[in-house]
């Protein structure tokens, strides 16, 4: 052992820990110089494990005077993808350090950072940095940042696997492929490390992180092989309703929600949406008002000093029960947690693990956690996740290619600080994942915008950013420099108004949509308080404490995730075994009413069966498919298949679809089995029907806001004064027009309709579910009447048609006439 090692284990002996096998590869890979990924499942010590061997690889270099030297310069890179985890991360790095005699402050620079820390560390940086890919991106945005990262030594990407996929993730490879240029290739000892949960593409994952030029024979795959125990109950709902629709059913069974939270030390009841959360914890302090004071809630948009409480109270075990959203999803280490509950299906295996590994989040101990189903169906979906678990069966994560618009961004980011020369940054973006085959017309194309305003816009002095001076490509305007600024990154999201009570102090924000459908005096609940709208004002909403009871619930934009390919996929073979009468699990055998039902109105399809019903109401003709494969596959089957039976036979389609199906409604009978003989489920010229079937260019029109956003070419507005959406969206949808007209072969433009293509329609994921039909048996049944299957999927296209209430009361009358059919 060396010297680092021996004293690293001295530490693990003082503690009375032990070092998991994959803890003493990872110090082994690391001191040898290996970059890599490593994969630990959450609560098993996986910051150690990368944290301690680079800094017995210090001790090995300053045998002598670890315990004294200063003024280092940056050796750790740390970045993770949620500024909450770098507080609960920099603690347990501070313990370690200061145990060991180590001279240093591990510090964080983040969006949370107070401006005078970032100050200071501009003058003086630490050894070890935890921050964000924003924040690198700022930190190559400063003049003479390579001074920065003279010293570096390792780059951690921690939760790379919730980065991997997104723009940030692109936006992290970019940052990478600069500092490694930065570093002398011969003397260069730079390792860059991931850490993921469980993916079900683990070694693309590192290919994607490490780009092409990783050092060949010196990357490793890291697995932690821990079983870790993991306990999943289903909450059982006493009464199984044969005609469920969703999201009415979950909080009906608070009070067996609630009898959990009593046996439990600390619960985390997570929702996936904030709308949700706001939902449960009102239900909670209304049904249960003796949890007040021991409960909080915890979401995005809530403002950060009360995250932060939540979080030190967690810790402090002066917490009962927080209801919370994927805010609390990744890496902070709450210890009392022994309880995980999840409200509705969360629609992927991975985010469900993740979650449930919330609660005994330390080596050894068991996870346990809890499924409430939102309605009746979800149970299957219950079901359905334990088995992919057993079966170790998660989700992959794609990364993105070619996103034009983040590398528009990070060329101007270089510009702003030291200026960079484009064959340079050409050849280093060409060795990330994401600009591989990156061709040099489109590079040019984009440093043609950044400088001249491209094809179209060169008469127009706000989009001439970028001056060449020598080969240099800079910017040289401070008004420009600080726009960039304020402006990076790729989160995109509506404009928000922050919420503030008139005496002061802020609650968080909300987006613009939400508080402009209100008036002033209107009552709205928002974190965990009644509050009445007093004034809107500078992008503010003034509120005061109300006594009412009832308001509405803030609704956020993208409320609905759609099921996951995998959990699609052990669905449907949930749903095998029912048809078999295969009954094993607890879920199954309680919904064996619904079946039964479902089976005598219509068929339970096998593995090998693809079913379609036909039903005729006074609403016209409904024909409902069940492939099983999500809400966004359903969304453009469904439009694919009415203009393919619309070929046929002209006619107007209602469209609804739920995870499980779709439902085409029109007036005249529908000429299905013709349309089944023809080309219904062919995947032969998808792309061109798709577009025909769906408004593609107002799809392409809609991913060209964000677009346009993240590559600079419309300034959202200063802090405070941001510009309104009607007004943002306005001017996207005119650059869109113009582009389209003037310049049909604009990067930003392509890459839009591919983006409404790949994320908003899921193409590759349709395209493989139309060759999955075309290989079963069609069954198509005639029904007198709704099925339990098909029940959920019309309560949605009521639901865009009414209010909540009214839906409630329509929807309960629906299911009595259906109910109390002879």
């Amino acid at each position: 052992m060396t010297r680092g090692q021996q004293i690293i284990s001295a530490w693990f002996e003082t503690r009375r820990w032990e070092q998991f096998p994959f803890q003493k590869e990872m110090e082994i890979a690391f001191l040898a110089g290996y970059s890599g990924l490593l994969n630990a499942p959450t609560g098993s010590g996986k910051t150690f494990a990368l944290f301690l061997p680079f800094l017995a690889d210090y001790i090995d270099r300053y045998p002598d005077t670890y315990q004294t030297r200063e003024d280092n310069g940056l050796l750790m890179l740390w970045i993770t993808p949620l500024r909450a985890l770098t507080n609960d991360i920099r603690k347990a790095m501070q313990s370690v350090a200061d145990d060991l005699g180590l001279p240093w402050k591990i510090a964080t620079r983040t969006g949370d950072t107070p401006a005078k820390e970032k100050q200071a560390l501009k003058k003086k940086l630490t050894e070890v940095l935890l921050t964000t890919p924003e924040s690198l991106h700022l930190m190559l945005a400063q003049k003479e940042y390579p001074k920065l990262f003279g010293k570096l030594q390792v780059i951690v990407a921690d939760e790379w696997h919730e980065l991997l996929g997104t723009k940030r993730g692109v936006q992290l490879e970019l940052g990478l492929s600069r500092v490694k240029a930065l570093k002398d290739p011969a003397s260069s000892n730079l390792r860059i490390w991931g850490i993921s949960a469980t993916i079900g593409n683990l070694e693309q994952a590192a290919e994607v992180l490490l780009g092409s030029d990783a050092p060949p024979g010196k990357v490793k795959l890291i697995r932690a092989h821990i079983d870790k125990k993991l306990v999943i109950e289903s909450v059982i709902p006493p009464d199984i309703e044969q005609f469920s629709w969703a999201g009415h059913l979950g909080i009906k069974l608070l009070p067996q929600v609630m009898e959990i939270v009593a046996r439990s030390r600390t619960t985390l009841i997570f929702t996936n949406t904030r709308s949700q959360s706001e939902i449960w914890y009102q239900a909670i302090l209304d049904k249960y008002p003796e949890y007040a004071g021991v409960m909080a809630m915890h979401h995005g948009s809530l403002d950060n000093h009360l995250r932060n409480w939540v979080e030190e109270a967690l810790h402090a075990e002066a917490l009962k029960v927080v209801v919370c959203t994927s805010s609390l999803d990744l890496g902070v280490d709450f210890r009392p947690v022994d309880t995980v509950i999840q409200i509705g299906s969360p629609k992927g295996v991975s985010r469900f693990m993740q979650r449930a590994g919330r609660s005994g989040h330390h080596p050894g101990a068991t996870s346990r956690a809890w499924f409430v189903p939102t309605h009746s169906m979800e149970l299957l979906e219950g079901a359905a996740l334990k088995e992919a678990i057993k079966r170790e069966i998660f989700e992959s994560r794609d990364p993105i290619l070619l996103a034009m618009d983040v590398l528009m961004q990070y060329l101007v980011t270089l510009a702003v600080s030291d200026g960079f020369r484009p064959a340079e940054i050409f050849g280093e973006v060409k060795k990330t994942f994401a600009f591989a085959d990156l061709e040099l017309k489109d590079y040019n194309q984009v440093l043609d915008f950044i400088t001249k305003g491209g094809k179209t816009l060169s008469a127009y002095d706000e989009y001439l950013k970028v001056e060449v001076e020598n080969g240099i490509y800079k910017v040289n305007s401070r008004r420009v420099a600080m726009r960039h600024r304020l402006t990076m990154g790729t989160i995109v999201s509506d404009v928000n108004i922050r919420i503030r009570f008139l005496s002061g102090g802020y609650l968080g924000s909300i987006e613009e949509g939400f508080i402009s459908s209100l008036k002033v005096g209107d009552n709205f609940w928002f974190a965990g308080r009644s509050l009445e709208l007093v004034k809107v004002k500078d992008m503010t909403a003034f509120v005061r404490k109300s006594p009412k009871q009832k308001g509405r619930i803030p609704s956020w934009q993208g409320g609905r995730m759609p099921l996951s390919s995998q959990l699609s996929a052990m669905f449907r073979e949930k749903l095998d075994e029912v048809a078999l009468g295969l009954e094993e699990d607890i879920e199954v055998t309680t919904l064996r009413p619904l079946f039964n039902l479902q089976a005598e109105l219509s068929h339970l399809p096998l593995r090998n069966e693809f079913l379609v019903e036909k039903f005729t109401s006074r609403d016209g003709h409904h024909v409902f498919f069940y492939p099983f494969d999500g809400r966004l596959v359903h969304e453009g089957m469904g439009s694919l298949f009415a203009y393919r039976i619309g070929k046929i036979k002209p006619a107007t389609f209602s469209i609804a679809m739920n995870d499980y199906g779709f439902e085409l409604l029109t007036d005249d009978e529908i000429p299905l089995e013709e349309a089944i003989r023809g080309d219904l489920f062919s995947t032969e010229n998808l792309i061109e029907d798709i577009q025909q079937s769906l408004n593609a260019i107002e799809l392409a029109r809609r991913r060209f806001r964000d677009i346009a956003h993240i590559a600079g070419l419309v300034f959202t507005g200063f802090p405070g004064k941001e510009m309104k959406s009607r007004h943002l969206q306005a001017s996207t949808s005119l650059l869109f027009d113009v582009f389209s007209e003037y310049e049909s072969d604009n990067v930003l433009v392509r890459q839009a309709y591919n983006e409404a293509l790949q994320f908003q329609l899921e193409e590759f994921r349709l395209r493989e579910a139309l060759r999955r039909i075309n290989t079963l048996k069609i069954v198509i049944t005639e029904c007198e009447r709704p099925t339990p299957f098909a029940f959920p999927i019309m309560v949605d296209r009521l639901r865009e048609k009414m209010t909540t209430e009214t839906l409630e009361e329509r929807v309960a009358k629906m299911a009595l006439k259906y109910e109390r059919w002879d």
